[in-house]
């Protein structure tokens, strides 16, 4: 009985130390081929590029925190040269975004007009307000919903009735797709395929296509004019090197672009064998990490 209570003494012990002992990271950086990276590393690569696609899970508060560093010290590095966009705002509340970010009108009427994200004051709000302080421009580049609705209901045939004023928050029409693409690819299959004239999958994947060509098209106006630009958007935009990034080296082979992709493992000090290469830098958040919605 002695024998057995020190067992059980030094099993309690042992675990509790254990415990004491054990790290917790909230998350880690990694290179596509899977090898960890310091965030001082993953910078000074990041300061190398034209521009850098940081793609998020939208609900991930690591993934905001992270962007909003990077923000600040690319700016330190770019100054007067770099640029912010953002999926999150859509083209046509740019001029609302200019005027609040001039101090023109107040943060009621602008949060009012911009159409912002439900989680805008939890998750962007922080880099809106790093940029209006700044002086740092801060584009709306994703194209206005109702165009992707138009789209997602009708095909890309469906922008040939729109107005020329429309066309201002647009990629320039004709837009191309590439179905062959692995991102569309894996929408068509997850909305039905394309078999049996369904359509509205097709659409859908047009429609995610839109998306991405405009953010390139109002991406590619900021570099082309000497800007160094920092740009958000979900993961799905920009995963493996496709999405916005395909539509940019359609216009520009040339553009040094770099890109981020979040994802959620249950261990963070290895990067599972179906993230490696899905972009320059991937961001590994702890799967028990608190979301904000």
């Amino acid at each position: 009985m002695k024998s057995f209570l020190s067992l059980l003494l030094l099993m309690i012990v042992t675990a509790s130390t254990s415990a004491q002992d054990k790290e917790k990271p909230a998350y880690k950086l990694f290179n596509k081929q899977g090898k960890g990276v310091n965030y001082g590393k993953m910078l000074q690569e990041l300061q190398k590029a034209d521009l850098v696609l940081f793609g998020e899970q939208h609900n991930d508060p690591i993934a905001h925190w992270l962007q909003l560093e990077v923000a600040k010290d690319l700016y330190q590095v770019h100054q007067q040269n770099f640029a912010i966009g953002a999926e999150m705002f859509e083209a046509d509340v740019q001029l609302v975004l200019n005027e609040y970010l001039a101090g023109q009108v107040p943060e009621s009427n602008f949060e009012q007009e911009a159409r912002p994200w439900p989680n805008y004051k939890t998750d962007y709000k922080p880099i809106v307000k790093y940029a209006k302080e700044n002086k740092i421009p801060f584009v709306a580049t994703n194209v206005p919903r109702r165009y992707a609705a138009m789209v997602s209901n009708g095909s890309l045939t469906a922008l040939a009735t729109v107005s020329e004023d429309a066309k201002h928050f647009i990629a320039p029409l004709p837009v191309t797709v590439d179905m062959t693409l692995s991102g569309y690819k894996n929408m068509l299959s997850l909305f039905g395929g394309s078999t049996h004239g369904n359509t509205k999958s097709i659409n859908i994947v047009q429609a995610q296509a839109l998306k991405d060509a405009t953010m390139a098209h109002f991406i590619l106006l900021q570099v082309s004019s000497g800007k160094k630009m920092l740009h958000l958007n979900g993961g799905y935009h920009s995963d493996n090197f496709e999405g916005i990034g395909w539509y940019l080296k359609q216009q520009n082979p040339q553009l040094k672009i770099a890109t981020i992709s979040t994802v959620q493992q249950e261990d963070v000090e290895k990067l599972s064998e179906e993230h490696k290469a899905k972009a320059d830098f991937i961001l590994v958040v702890s799967a028990s990490m608190t979301r904000t919605y």
